[in-house]
């Protein structure tokens, strides 16, 4: 199938044959047809797989087709398409996406998020667009001081869906949802389907047209997995040698908090390793400089919290390391995602020390199977001085070990997060 069958408009084909592309993808092929009949649509797709163009490129065709039959002009009006996304990051991306495939139309699009300046998307929506992309909270600070207006929704995507509840954007998105008109076309995407998601769909897809590239809460194939249990004093260690001894290039770091981010990249730093870090706490400037140094190969570790990494688009990345593992076992397929990206082979590994065992057994029951692990252990050394390659390590695979009780602990949503 190529792109030139799906009923789309030369100038969008001209954009996606500059970017190098000429068949559509799984989810592209299906969702593109379904959302140009106009069905509303919840698909389950991990990142990677070209979800973001799968529902940019229908809409900017459906909003093509309006403006050829009279019905509005984009001149000063308000946004026909709504694109609601979990974190700044995230909604850049698909920003990007829509301004590179609609950049031979008239169309016009803006991006809404926190942690910048407001009067630059106020002046934008001031002068009228035809596509908004925003994260919740800034949107709302937006709508309640009369800045956006939102009655003209014609389209609604909620992109990540899973994630904007895990961050507890559950009120903020039936609020939003009571401005938009009652008929609209919903589209939902989603990379896990929780009994969360799933009520939420239930009340706003009107006979969804289900798509599913991947069954939903499990990893690409393209990622090959492994664990190694180490002792928690040994993490730092054991990565720094796995950076050295296996020379890997880019590589994206997980933690759990800020705070073992900062400590983390300060760590590997002293070891001679070029790093950066992204987490809520630093500033957009900073999170997009850090970002485009680690896609420029200007630093070789990205070490980053699962919030400031969401919708991170990173093409070709080989590498993700879970320096900890999450609590939500849900967000082990969010972080792997990243790598194995669009047919490329990738390798996810995950460090997991004596009180991480049970948020593993939780991840291997999400996945459905058991991941291969090895027992890292460093060989007696004297030590290494800053910047010198770490004590090696020896490993062996992990034998069979008998399950324990659950102790019943589970990641929590926690407090809402706004305008990220």
């Amino acid at each position: 199938m190529a792109f030139s069958s799906l009923g789309l408009d030369k100038a969008l084909l001209r954009a996606i044959a500059e970017q190098g592309y000429t068949a559509p993808t799984p989810i592209q092929a299906q969702a593109i047809p379904a959302i140009l009949a106009g069905r509303d649509l919840l698909a389950a797709a991990q990142t990677g797989t070209g979800k973001t163009a799968a529902f940019t490129l229908p809409l900017l065709q459906k909003l093509l087709d309006a403006g050829r039959t009279g019905e509005r002009s984009a001149q000063g009006r308000a946004p026909r398409a709504l694109i609601l996304a979990p974190t700044r990051e995230l909604a850049a991306q698909v920003g990007d996406s829509i301004r590179t495939y609609g950049k031979h139309t008239a169309l016009r699009s803006a991006t809404v998020f926190g942690g910048v300046g407001m009067q630059p998307q106020i002046d934008a929506l001031k002068r009228g667009l035809d596509i908004l992309v925003a994260t919740p909270g800034r949107l709302l600070d937006l709508v309640e001081q009369g800045q956006a207006k939102l009655g003209e929704v014609d389209f609604l995507v909620l992109d990540e869906a899973d994630r904007m509840l895990d961050m507890g954007f559950i009120h903020d998105i039936k609020r939003i949802l009571s401005l938009l008109p009652k008929i609209r076309q919903n589209l939902l995407f989603s990379a896990t389907f929780s009994a969360e998601v799933r009520a939420l769909s239930g009340g706003l897809l009107r006979h969804p047209l289900g798509i599913e590239v991947a069954p939903p809460n499990t990893a690409a194939a393209s990622v090959n997995q492994r664990v190694y249990h180490v002792e928690r004093e040994c993490k730092q260690a054991l990565l720094a040698h796995l950076l050295h001894s296996h020379a890997w290039g880019q590589t994206l770091v997980f933690t759990r908090t800020k705070h073992g981010a900062n400590r983390l990249a300060q760590q590997l730093e002293r070891d001679g390793f070029q790093v950066a870090v992204i987490h809520g706490n630093k500033s957009q400037s900073i999170r997009t400089k850090a970002l485009e140094d680690f896609k420029q190969d200007r630093v070789q570790v990205l070490v980053a919290t699962d919030i400031a990494a969401r919708g991170l688009d990173i093409r070709e990345l080989p590498h993700v390391v879970n320096y900890e593992l999450p609590n939500i076992p849900a967000d082990y397929v969010h972080r792997i995602g990243r790598t194995g990206r669009a047919g490329a082979v990738g390798e996810a590994v995950s460090l997991v020390s004596e009180d991480e065992k049970e948020l593993l057994r939780d991840i291997e029951r999400l996945l459905g199977r058991r991941l291969p692990a090895q027992v890292a252990m460093a060989e007696k050394s004297p030590g290494h001085p800053s910047g010198e390659a770490p004590p090696p390590y020896r490993s062996r695979p992990r034998g069979p070990h008998p399950e324990r009780r659950s102790t019943g602990r589970r990641g929590t949503h926690g407090p809402r997060r706004r305008a990220l």
